[in-house]
């Protein structure tokens, strides 16, 4: 090879390097942009919220007067809220994202099933909202409830779950299936006893991507009728005498932190402001203690497991 071209290929390399570099810095430049903003948003959020924190606001009901206002309907209606919305979507959307990756056969059918789910991940809420109206509310007759809300929220996150289960499952690698086959394992057996198992903390993590998700919504909520001012809360799903469990809150009117929040930003007191911050730290600190849990499950799962 002449000197020439040596001087060639060591001006490609540069080149290349040059062009690393500045994409790095670029990436880099373009991450700091973005955490830069979110912290001014937090802390801006912090300062003017923090004055309103305290134990009156955590536990009294919304008034018309912003020093006597609180979130005790708001966070209870989220917490029954996401209840229903996790025990509706995370056993279906499991189940069907094991059945597509485990059981279905790879065909046409398959694949246009594959499409849908996908695309339906980037649906806008306020579709799955009106949906929901017409299914729910007006068709199934279930009324402007928790439960109807929670379905909502399901049918939201739902192709995050199926995708998400999907990826864990194929993500395991088939010597592990191919061992348990070698002695004599049911299929079954082996995505029961083997592909689950080391599956579960990334099926765990997608579940509560699409719950922190879901915990924000406000589109479809309002959509199916969530009351924007509400003093009572749903009836306890514990009864003192047999069974001991009620579902009659189910039927329940409900409201919840993300509504809350907008009917006190709708307002032009200064003081409904602040109590609008202060519900958007308790919003943000229950959408973090969700992560962390997600977080210390997939370590769990994780911890032992070796392939």
């Amino acid at each position: 090879m002449s000197g020439k071209e040596m001087r060639k290929i060591r001006e490609i390399i540069a080149r290349n390097k040059l062009a690393d570099r500045i994409f790095a810095i670029v990436g880099l430049l373009s991450m700091l942009v973005g955490l830069v903003v979110l912290l001014a948003l937090l802390v801006k959020l912090g300062i003017d919220g923090s004055q309103r924190l305290s134990w009156e606001f955590f536990f009294s009901f919304p008034s018309r007067r912003p020093a006597e206002a609180g979130i005790l309907s708001a966070w209870v209606g989220t917490v029954l809220v996401m209840l229903v919305t996790a025990l509706a979507a995370i056993p279906l959307g499991v189940a069907s994202g094991v059945y597509l990756e485990e059981y279905a056969r790879k065909n046409w059918i398959a694949d246009l099933i594959e499409v849908n789910v996908t695309n339906l991940a980037g649906v806008p809420s306020i579709v799955y909202g009106l949906l929901a109206l017409g299914l729910f509310v007006y068709k199934l007759n279930l009324g402007e409830s928790v439960l109807t809300a929670g379905l909502t929220l399901a049918l939201l996150i739902l192709p995050v779950v199926i995708v998400t289960t999907r990826e864990a499952v194929r993500a395991i690698p088939s010597s592990i299936r191919e061992a348990a086959y070698a002695v004599g394992a049911s299929k079954w057996q082996v995505i029961w006893d083997h592909v689950l198992p080391y599956s579960t903390g990334s099926i765990i993590t997608g579940v509560i991507i699409g719950l922190a998700r879901a915990i924000g919504e406000t589109a479809p909520i309002i959509t199916i009728g969530a009351l924007t001012f509400i003093a009572f809360l749903p009836d306890s799903p514990f009864k003192s005498e047999f069974p001991y469990i009620s579902f009659s809150w189910l039927q329940a009117p409900f409201t919840v932190m993300p509504i809350q929040m907008f009917n006190w930003v709708s307002r032009p007191e200064p003081a409904f402001q602040l109590n609008a911050a202060a519900a958007g730290i308790v919003l943000t600190v229950m959408t973090l203690a969700m992560n962390g849990i997600a977080i210390y499950l997939r370590y769990r799962f994780r911890r032992g497991i070796k392939w």
